[in-house]
């Protein structure tokens, strides 16, 4: 008894001593019931008291109330300079100087809970209609220096229950970090899109080496009026990670999504911000605001990928990954004719991120028109439209470079850490588009191009 006492007081001064020394008090909780030292239960009761006891001082010290156990600045800048060419002589050559800048805050609370908010820049000067565009943060330097937009990009709460040790659970409700998990080569969400609704995870350690992990989401892309029927995109996805070897791992995954209602999203009805599906004005419509989608969106996405690493490499610091990726997506609502299938493949060679250490990422991606819905994919990934009558209604008949779908080419990138927190890249965009529009004799319907873009980013 003597013993335990003692232990106890020794696990609240680690506790007052802040989130690490918590974690390692846990530890060794851990590897006394494994000696059999301790009971189960009589851990349990130790570490439940030493939670409360670091509550108390982190309370005290910090001026939160006791419910918050941890409380976390985030936020990230990236400078970039942004150059656009093509191949058809009716496009001029664009630059621009760009930057992009995110801050935020996550509060852990007791019982599991975890609430978050992030702030975000955003381009009130785009020319993106209702609204900004859900796909991008990035502010375009112009207008005399005016001033900027600041957005909420993310806000929710999360509950992590516990569970057996073997298992864990997640239950977000907000606007999220996208839940479902795309590789390096994706084919689907932005990397910036956050999803509004709720989503839920459940994983399960098979064993050392493998995890399983589904994960699910259920968002809405609309809300109506003078209807019922919402607009909204459900998911699921399985995935299977694994350790082989000490060099060896891979990671494979299937994910099924549907977007529910598509004949409500409507040009005019949400941001407007990629082109690339095929459209229909309704019956009744008489403006380009009023096209919609001419198929279904519930496509069945695979990926897969492995990863070698090597014990070093010249110019590198730590062990150096070598990895292998591909995806498929297939749209089994739209007919093969018109487009219904994506698909990618790359290598990447390193991986940035640590101070002296870089990463070459080179891809292939195939988007097809109506693979998936066009306001959801990676709006740096396009060609140049020198149209967009005809089966797309995207812009009024406009020409210009427009990211989406029916677009293919190679996206290539370098990084280098220079420091833990600052590493630059630069990025090679070398795309066209699928099936190009119909022109007139006297004009040219290239659309080949090139986007070369040159970023800092700096993070903490």
């Amino acid at each position: 008894m003597k013993f335990k006492s003692l232990l106890a007081m020794a696990c609240m001064l680690l506790a007052t001593a802040g989130t690490v020394a918590a974690q390692t008090s846990d530890a060794l909780l851990q590897k006394l019931v494994e000696k059999g030292i301790l009971t189960a239960e009589e851990a349990k009761e130790l570490k439940t008291k030493s939670d409360k006891d670091f509550a108390t001082a982190y309370s005290a010290r910090s001026g939160m109330p006791e419910s918050v156990t941890t409380f976390k600045f985030n936020g990230d800048f990236r400078g970039r300079y942004n150059v656009d060419t093509a191949e058809n002589d009716a496009f001029v050559s664009r630059t621009r100087w760009r930057y992009r800048a995110r801050f935020g805050f996550v509060a852990s609370l007791y019982d599991d809970f975890e609430i978050g908010l992030r702030l975000g820049s955003g381009d009130l000067d785009s020319d993106v209609t209702t609204g900004t565009s859900p796909l991008s943060l990035y502010q375009t330097a112009q207008n005399n220096a005016s001033k900027k937009g600041v957005f909420l990009d993310q806000v929710y709460v999360k509950w992590s229950p516990s569970l057996a040790a073997d298992w864990k659970i997640a239950i977000t409700l907000g606007k999220m970090a996208d839940p479902f998990v795309f590789s390096e080569v994706s084919l689907g969400m932005d990397p910036d899109y956050t999803p509004e609704g709720a989503a839920w995870e459940l994983s399960h350690a098979l064993s050392d080496s493998q995890s399983l992990r589904w994960i699910n989401g259920a968002f809405v892309l609309d809300e109506l009026a003078t209807t019922g029927r919402d607009p909204f995109l459900i998911g699921t996805q399985l995935r299977v990670d694994s350790k082989w070897t000490k060099c060896v791992s891979t990671s494979a995954g299937v994910m099924w999504f549907a977007f529910v209602n598509t004949d409500q999203l409507a040009n005019g009805s949400v941001p407007n911000a990629n082109v690339g599906n095929w459209r229909v004005i309704p019956a009744g419509g008489a403006i380009q605001a009023d096209a919609v989608p001419v198929y279904n969106f519930n496509p069945i996405l695979v990926d897969a990928s492995a990863t070698y690493l090597f014990g070093h490499s010249p110019l590198y610091r730590g062990a150096f990954p070598v990895k292998v990726v591909g995806s498929y997506l297939n749209n089994p609502s739209a007919p093969n004719s018109g487009d219904n299938y994506a698909w990618s493949a790359g290598t990447l060679v390193g991986k940035a991120g640590k101070r002296g250490t870089w990463e070459l990422a080179t891809q292939y991606k195939w988007l097809g028109a109506n693979a998936i819905w066009e306001e959801v994919v990676d709006d740096d990934f396009g060609g140049y439209w020198a149209t967009t009558a005809g089966q797309n209604f995207g812009r009024n008949d406009a020409a210009g470079f427009f990211a989406g779908t029916n677009a293919r080419g190679l996206v290539s990138r370098l990084s280098y850490s220079v420091t833990d927190a600052v590493m630059f890249s630069f990025r090679w965009y070398h795309m066209q588009l699928i099936n190009e529009p119909a022109v007139q004799l006297t004009a040219s319907a290239e659309s080949l191009m090139d986007r070369f873009m040159l970023d800092v980013d700096l993070r903490f």
